[in-house]
């Protein structure tokens, strides 16, 4: 009954402490949005990706350092107390939570992997100056520019966006590209389409993911434009080329790829292209540098180290199987 019991306190306290700390990083994103709405898209972007992120981080710190050591120094090994109906039943959605985000996210990895090798049999390997990973060219009935794979990303391009597209406009779109290569947007897509998943009864994570992308495409688009004013403005019109060959009603098929245009709503494109003409006439183009893609590790790090200097005290532990105690009594 000791290990039982342990291993549903465990789980229950994961989906418990992840639902309330989702539902306080959506409280605060609101507060919080105002405040930056006038902030980069990088910055922006960053922000969306830590808060989102802080939910899960959060409770596995305090399950990792606090909850499992507690349990292990002073619950004794042959407790008496039994593993209630309610608290099996957080159990077992725990489980089915974490159940369902891995199989949502290992789906959405295999439809990418066996989308590429597909890609890659009906491909031509070409040279595209200007970014260093290897680059494809696909016939594709969707006019792709995609940035697929997090260890070794791929570059695809459509027969139809290569035959289209001038010189110049190419060029913009490829520092674009670069833009979510440098900032390893397709592993911050992954590991929140993980967390999305892993709490569906709080719809808070699919609105940031949606906000995320949002924001990951205006900042690649403003990453592009530090190269200058013609390269915003080729930019803005490669995107309405592009935005007039996606067929009606069709969408990227790639779950967790990074594309010029992909499953953007028209008025998300329209918002980019007027944002890269205001860029291109502005007096400041570049962007000023910021320090915030450091943000998500800088701050579950000082989080994990604090947490980890105060789970050493016998006391704190004490205090916490306690409260461990008083929840597991509620739930008889």
């Amino acid at each position: 009954m000791y290990e039982f019991l342990g291993i549903s306190v465990i789980l229950a306290a994961l989906l418990l402490l992840n639902a309330g700390a989702s539902l306080v990083t959506a409280l605060g994103w609101r507060l919080l949005s105002p405040l930056v709405a006038s902030a980069s898209a990088r910055t922006r972007a960053d922000l969306l990706f830590t808060v989102r992120m802080a939910a899960p981080a959060f409770a596995i710190i305090i399950v990792g350092l606090f909850l499992i050591p507690s349990y292990l120094d002073y619950e004794p090994r042959t407790t008496t107390e039994i593993v209630s109906n309610k608290l099996a039943a957080l159990a077992l959605v725990s489980i089915a939570s974490i159940a369902f985000a891995m199989w949502r996210t290992i789906r959405s990895w295999v439809a990418t992997a066996t989308l590429r090798k597909q890609w890659l049999l009906m491909s031509e390997r070409i040279e595209v100056p200007g970014i260093d990973v290897p680059a494809f060219r696909i016939r594709h009935s969707f006019p792709i520019i995609a940035i697929v794979g997090t260890a070794r990303p791929q570059l695809f391009i459509a027969d139809d966006v290569l035959s289209s597209l001038s010189h110049e406009e190419m060029a913009a779109a490829i520092a674009h590209e670069c833009g979510h290569l440098a900032a390893r947007d397709n592993l911050k897509r992954t590991l929140l389409h993980l967390c999305r998943d892993s709490l569906f009864m709080v719809p808070f994570g699919r609105t940031v993911e949606r906000m995320w992308t949002e924001n990951a495409e205006s900042a690649a688009d403003e990453f592009a434009a530090q190269q200058g004013a013609a390269t915003a403005l080729n930019l803005a019109s490669a995107l309405v080329r592009i935005v007039k060959m996606v067929p009606a009603g069709s969408r990227a098929d790639v779950p967790l790829g990074a594309y010029l245009v992909g499953a953007e709503e028209t008025p998300g494109v329209k918002s980019r292209i007027r944002r890269l003409i205001e860029m291109s006439s502005s007096n400041s183009l570049k962007p000023a540098r910021t320090l915030s893609h450091l943000l998500p590790l800088a701050s579950f790090t000082a989080f994990a180290v604090v947490a980890a200097i105060c789970a050493t005290n016998a006391k704190v532990l004490l205090g916490v199987h306690t409260i461990v105690e008083f929840a597991v009594n509620l739930l008889c």
